[in-house]
């Protein structure tokens, strides 16, 4: 296949692009072959696929039922999901997943980082999900997190639950230390956690400060023990959106250890400025991290939608465009170069936080995975909020979108 006048990520000067047996093949200047399929792009952007970070799957689409988080707070969400925990079924999740993991597909995404609750006895949505990973692995990766949604230590036979999900087939171990009953609690449960990970050689991503209390201080146990077990890039940190209140001398010193340690992290735009700041009157916190100051120290940082209809956020379309728009503006990232280069907080970085990195880009004899969008830019793409025309994983296409048409009467 010969894929004719591509804008490659951002590129001014088209370029062809021949795949063979699902790997990018050449990449320049390319004359067709006789019988070859012929995709003239007619100048539209073409970029890796996006990488959704962070995500939970298992909660999609179950906002208001049975009740709806009416104070829009992340504590009341948890007990609303315990709620909802009770309904819980096989088939309702396989159901509520295969309409996300579509919603996503549409939009380009093809790689989902998805945190599974394993504070159930049964484990059933980790059951499920892991089925599902294999069910879906020719149209979307799936990347399956341990996730402790109401603690380790502070949920009955917690940690046996871990281990279990994570010998089940768990891809990463999770954790969620503010959430912990105590200082010393939120400690043990992240030694514990990043023990496991190294022990069972997986990955790790902690929910990690997601409050605004500048004392919950998570993100220093996790960088050191990332450190001290020698796990570095496989650790993650999402959320961190207590480091919004840090005071900037502890920062200055965080950030040393931080760069040491050379954690990823990721931040959820959408989420988290819904239920940040809410006991804040004015002045009100934004409730994002310090993305622009973790970026600028050469710090991994990556964007995810954390939740799509759910207890946390009654919105949400497995867009990440949408994600990166707001991203932008909440972190005061709009400078022209800012915006541009904006796309790799949901490709690039998300594919370094899901260490997929080996196998991911537009780069001879890399798997032929690409979107394209109606754009020539990506700056033009966030601004008309411009469709993905088509995503291909593996030299396959798995999407296909149609520019809806515009008539403008006057």
């Amino acid at each position: 296949m010969l894929i004719k006048n591509a804008l490659i990520e951002n590129c001014e000067t088209p370029k062809d692009i021949r795949i063979e047996d699902g790997v990018f093949k050449e990449i320049g200047e390319l004359k067709e072959r006789p019988d070859e399929e012929v995709l003239d792009l007619k100048d539209r952007l073409v970029l890796p696929p996006f990488v959704e970070s962070h995500v939970h799957l298992d909660t999609c689409l179950t906002a208001g039922d049975p009740v709806w988080n009416m104070s829009g707070t992340l504590f009341e969400g948890i007990e609303c999901w315990s709620k909802r925990k009770e309904k819980l079924s096989r088939e309702d999740i396989r159901e509520r997943v295969n309409k996300v993991v579509r919603m996503y597909a549409a939009n380009g995404v093809q790689f989902i980082r998805t945190h599974v609750d394993t504070t159930d006895p049964s484990l059933m949505a980790m059951k499920a999900m892991i089925e599902l990973r294999e069910e879906l692995k020719d149209f979307m990766e799936i990347q399956i997190v341990a996730f402790p949604q109401e603690g380790i230590l502070s949920y009955p036979n917690g940690k046996q639950l871990m281990i279990d999900a994570v010998k089940m087939g768990a891809d990463a171990v999770g954790a969620i230390p503010h959430f912990e009953f105590t200082r010393e609690y939120s400690v043990e449960s992240l030694n514990f956690a990043l023990k496991l990970a190294a022990d069972e050689n997986k990955l790790v991503d902690v929910h990690c400060d997601e409050i605004d209390d500048e004392a919950s201080r998570g993100l220093e146990t996790v960088a050191t023990r990332a450190l001290e077990f020698g796990l570095y890039d496989k650790v993650t940190a999402s959320h961190t959106t207590a480091m919004h209140s840090y005071n900037n001398a502890y920062v200055l010193r965080l950030m040393r250890l931080l760069k040491m340690s050379r954690i990823n992290f990721v931040a959820n735009p959408l989420v988290n400025t819904h239920l940040q700041g809410r006991i804040d009157t004015y002045p009100k916190r934004r409730g994002i991290t310090r993305v622009k100051e973790l970026l600028d120290e050469g710090i991994n940082v990556s964007f995810g939608h954390d939740d799509i209809f759910d207890p946390w956020y009654p919105m949400g379309n497995g867009s990440l465009r949408d994600v990166v728009f707001l991203g932008l503006h909440v972190s005061q990232m709009m400078g022209y170069e800012q915006i541009m280069d904006s796309y790799k907080l949901i490709s690039h970085n998300g594919a370094k936080t899901l260490h997929v990195s080996d196998r991911y880009g537009i780069e001879i004899n890399k798997p032929a995975s690409f979107i394209v969008l109606d754009a020539k830019n990506y700056y033009e793409a966030l601004v008309k909020d411009a469709k993905v025309l088509y995503s291909y994983r593996n030299g396959r296409k798995i999407a296909e979108n149609t520019p809806a048409a515009e008539k403008v009467l006057f």
